[in-house]
C-alpha cells in the first residue's frame, strides 16, 4: 500500500508532518510513503528524525505550497507544482492508494475534483467530519462539512449512502443511524431542499431516522448527520467557536478569586479530559468521500499525533475497500437516487 503524504501542509509543516510519519512507520509496516514537498526542507527533517534513506519513504519534490490564505483554485491555476496538486496527481495516476494532507481544504477539494474525479454514480465528493457527543466515547459523522456549498437533492442522497458506508466499515457501527440536519424533528420542518431530500431518504435502503436538530446530534441521536456543505460548515465552525469560547469563559470565572483558582488546580485532570473530548488528535482528519481514490484532509493546526491518525484512517479506508463499497451501494440505491435528480438532468 502506498500513501502520499503532503509534507508541506498545515501550520507547522514540514516538521510536524515528518514527525507524525515517524510515529506511523513502526505501526504500519505494510505501507510505503511518498513524502511530497520541497526536497531540501523535507530532507532536513528526515535527517532530524532519523528517517533519511528509510527504505519505505520516497521523497517526491514539489516546488510550491498552497498557503492557507490562497484562494481555493490556486492548486489548479497559480501553483500547479504545489504539494497538494502533486499528491492529487499521484492519486490520479494510481501511483498512490491514498493521500493525506493537513493543508488547504479548498485547494485539496479543487485539485482532487478536477484531477482524481468522483466515483461512478457519485456527483460530488463530500467531507466527513467527526464530532463528539454527550455520550462517552461516541461521535457522529457530519457530512458534508464544507466541500459543497450549493447542493441539489441528489447530492445529499449520495452523502447519506457514503456516510453510512464510512460509519459501518471504518467506524464499525452496525446499521448506522442516518439523520437529516434540519430546524425541527417533524417531517414538515425544513427548507425546500431538506423537504425534498427527506422524501428520498425515507425510501432508500438505509437506516434513516428522519430530521435531526443540531442539539439532538450532539446528544448522540445519530451516527451520521447529512447536510449541504454550507449548513454543515456553519455547524462545524459554530461548534469549534463555542468550544474555544467556553474555555475562555471558564478561565475568566475560575481566576476570579483564589479559592476558585485553587479548586481549578485540583481539577486539572478533569480539564485535560474535557479538552481531549473535543481534540482532533485521535480523529486525524476528514475523509473526502466519493473520490476515485482515498483522500484524508487534516486540520491546519495538526500535531504529530494528528498526522499519525490521519495516516491510520487512510490505511483503514484502503483496507476496507471504501471506494468499491460506495460504488456498489450507490448502484443498489440507484432508483431512489435517480428520483432525486432535478427535472431535465
Amino acid at each position: 500500500m502506498k500513501i502520499a503524504v503532503d509534507a508541506m501542509g498545515g501550520d507547522f509543516a514540514p516538521g510536524v508532518v515528518v514527525e507524525g510519519l515517524s510515529l506511523a512507520l513502526p505501526h504500519f509496516k505494510q505501507c510505503e510513503f511518498l513524502l511530497v514537498g520541497h526536497q531540501e526542507k523535507v530532507a532536513f527533517y528526515l535527517e532530524k528524525y532519523g528517517l533519511a534513506g528509510h527504505p519505505r519513504i520516497q521523497q517526491v519534490h514539489a516546488a510550491s505550497v498552497c498557503e492557507m490564505s490562497d484562494p481555493s483554485t490556486i492548486s489548479l491555476r497559480g501553483k500547479r507544482d504545489s504539494s497538494i496538486t502533486v499528491c492529487a496527481k499521484l492519486l490520479k495516476e494510481k501511483k498512490a492508494d491514498a493521500m493525506v494532507t493537513p493543508g488547504h481544504t479548498g485547494a485539496t477539494v479543487a485539485a482532487t475534483k478536477v484531477l482524481v474525479r468522483t466515483l461512478p454514480g457519485v456527483d460530488r465528493a463530500a467531507l466527513a467530519a467527526s464530532l463528539p457527543t454527550q455520550i462517552p466515547g461516541k461521535r457522529f459523522i457530519l457530512m458534508d462539512a464544507g466541500a459543497n456549498v450549493d447542493c441539489v437533492p441528489i447530492n445529499l442522497a449520495q452523502f447519506a449512502v457514503m456516510g453510512g458506508i464510512y460509519a459501518e466499515y471504518v467506524l464499525q457501527i452496525k446499521k448506522p443511524r442516518i439523520g437529516l440536519l434540519s430546524v425541527g424533528g417533524e417531517d414538515s420542518k425544513g427548507c425546500e431542499l431538506t423537504k425534498e431530500v427527506f422524501k428520498i431518504l425515507e425510501k432508500m435502503p438505509i437506516n434513516f431516522v428522519g430530521n435531526v436538530e443540531p442539539d439532538a446530534a450532539f446528544e448522540g441521536e445519530v451516527d451520521v448527520l447529512i447536510s449541504d456543505g454550507f449548513s454543515g460548515n456553519v455547524l462545524l465552525k459554530t461548534a469549534e467557536g463555542l468550544a474555544h469560547a467556553t474555555v475562555e469563559w471558564l478561565k475568566r470565572v475560575i481566576t476570579r478569586n483564589a479559592v476558585r483558582t485553587l479548586g481549578a488546580i485540583f481539577a486539572q485532570n478533569a480539564f485535560r479530559e474535557l479538552k481531549a473530548i473535543g481534540a482532533s488528535d485521535e480523529v486525524g482528519g476528514a475523509p473526502l468521500m466519493g473520490l476515485n481514490g482515498i483522500c484524508i484532509i487534516g486540520h491546519g493546526g495538526s500535531n504529530p499525533k494528528s498526522v499519525y491518525n490521519a495516516i491510520r484512517v487512510a490505511k483503514e479506508c484502503v483496507e476496507f475497500g471504501i471506494t468499491d463499497r460506495i460504488v456498489h451501494s450507490v448502484a443498489e440505491c440507484g432508483v431512489a437516487l435517480e428520483k432525486s435528480k432535478p427535472s431535465g438532468e
